[in-house]
């Protein structure tokens, strides 16, 4: 009986420490933003220790009323101070924290541990008042935001309202498209922060490494347009494009996870050694024939970033009906033509996009069934006939010394993924 009520008492006592550290820890918080500040706020360290306190003593009496009395006590207290508030701009942040302090109060007798992750959640949250409103009104551009909030309605009410089965054999699954669009939008939404974050530096550099996650072919047929309209160094703009390619073989992995999972595991060390080979190659060849800028040109990126979009919608949806047509295609020439109707539909669908043809593939078998050795040879070569049809679009675009350039890293980093590949299927 003694030993019981002794573990009660060291419980109590725990539950009374966490409340109070808690508390101490939102309060100090808020006692140092009182002294910056000229007008008086309404509660410091002290109100918020006895809060937390306040809190934990209800929850270990047990009475639900009680805890509601509480409740309703230190609410009724911010919204009074909030009520007598004078200043110019008054704001509820303290009010909320002091309620929210109470309720911590109440958890930290139930559940210490979450109680106090939810302390450092909340006390992190009221630290960084500057660098939130810094953010949002400064560095957030209306087009991010705007995005942002598309992409949630998709991923949030559109996609769980689609059907998940497919509409023709392992194909046409609708939530599917919508999940393959979902992960395009946010390929793009990353590449197009990394880009605000790092617009300063190598900015040829950053720009074809982010847009090769929405085309790398498109990507090395722009920059060599550039190079046929300005004196631009054609190696320079190799590097970049080879650069390009390194989205490429990470899109072969997410792609194809977000298709079949079960093939992650075979595509993950492939797409690494290709990808390591592109950004290696591409990265060396910029860094050795870029060339400093200007001292005016630096000065002209200090001012604010243009508004611009978080993602092309319409190029992203254009890639999934892409993807969806051509896994459609290639599933109805393997019940035309069997096995040689995948291999032709792949060859061709890869002088245009490897994604598509990836998304195709997969849904053909999964690793271990008799068709995955029939997988694994139809994508090899598939990324070599898309390395052919990426240096005639070079070449196209911006002759044959850049096409030459670029041939070279080109091959090696599809030459990287095919090896691998081919290497773990033995």
């Amino acid at each position: 009986m003694e030993a019981s009520s002794f573990s009660g008492d060291v419980s109590a006592l725990s539950g009374l420490a966490v409340a109070l550290g808690c508390g101490l820890l939102m309060g100090i918080e808020r006692e140092r933003r009182k002294d910056g500040q000229s007008k008086k706020v309404m509660a410091g360290m002290r109100s918020f220790a006895l809060a937390s306190l306040t809190g934990a003593c209800t929850a270990f009496l047990g009475s639900q009323v009680l805890m509601a009395v509480g409740a309703a006590f230190v609410a009724l207290i911010s919204i009074v101070a909030y009520a007598y508030d004078r200043s110019d701009s008054p704001g509820v942040t303290t009010e909320i924290a002091l309620f929210m302090a109470y309720l911590i109060g109440v958890m930290a007798v139930q559940a210490p541990m979450l109680a106090s992750g939810l302390t450092v959640m909340v006390t992190g949250l009221l630290a960084a008042r500057n660098a939130l409103h810094q953010f949002a009104r400064d560095w957030l551009r209306p087009g991010e935001v705007q995005g942002g909030l598309i992409l949630g309605a998709l991923a949030l009410l559109v996609m769980p309202l689609l059907p998940d089965r497919p509409l023709w054999g392992p194909v046409l699954n609708p939530q599917l498209v919508m999940k393959l669009l979902i992960v395009l939008l946010l390929i793009q939404s990353l590449a197009h922060v990394g880009r605000r974050l790092l617009q300063a530096r190598q900015a040829v550099a950053l720009s074809a490494l982010a847009s090769g996650f929405v085309s790398s072919t498109a990507t090395i047929g722009s920059l060599g347009m550039e190079l046929r309209t300005t004196q631009g160094s054609h190696k320079l703009q190799a590097g970049a494009a080879l650069l390009s390619c390194v989205g490429t073989t990470t899109q072969i992995v997410i792609i194809g996870g977000t298709i079949q999972p079960a093939w992650i595991l075979s595509l993950w060390l492939p797409a690494l050694i290709g990808s390591g080979v592109a950004a290696l190659w591409g990265g060396w060849m910029v860094w050795r024939y870029a060339t400093p800028p200007a001292s005016g040109d630096a000065a002209s990126t200090n001012g604010p970033p243009p508004d611009t979009d978080l993602f092309r919608l319409r190029d992203a949806a254009l890639i999934v009906l892409l993807l969806t047509a051509i896994q459609a295609g290639v599933h109805g020439l393997r019940l035309w033509l069997g096995d040689t109707g995948v291999m032709v539909g792949t060859l061709v669908a890869a002088l245009a996009d490897i994604h598509a043809v990836t998304a195709a593939l997969l849904t053909v078998g999964v690793p271990g069934s008799p068709e995955a050795t029939q997988i694994v040879w139809a994508l090899s070569a598939a990324m070599v006939v898309h390395a052919f049809s990426k240096s005639t679009v070079a070449w196209a675009s911006g002759g044959w010394r850049y096409a030459l350039a670029l041939a070279p890293g080109l091959f090696a980093h599809t030459l990287g993924f095919v090896g691998t590949l081919l290497a773990l299927m033995w």
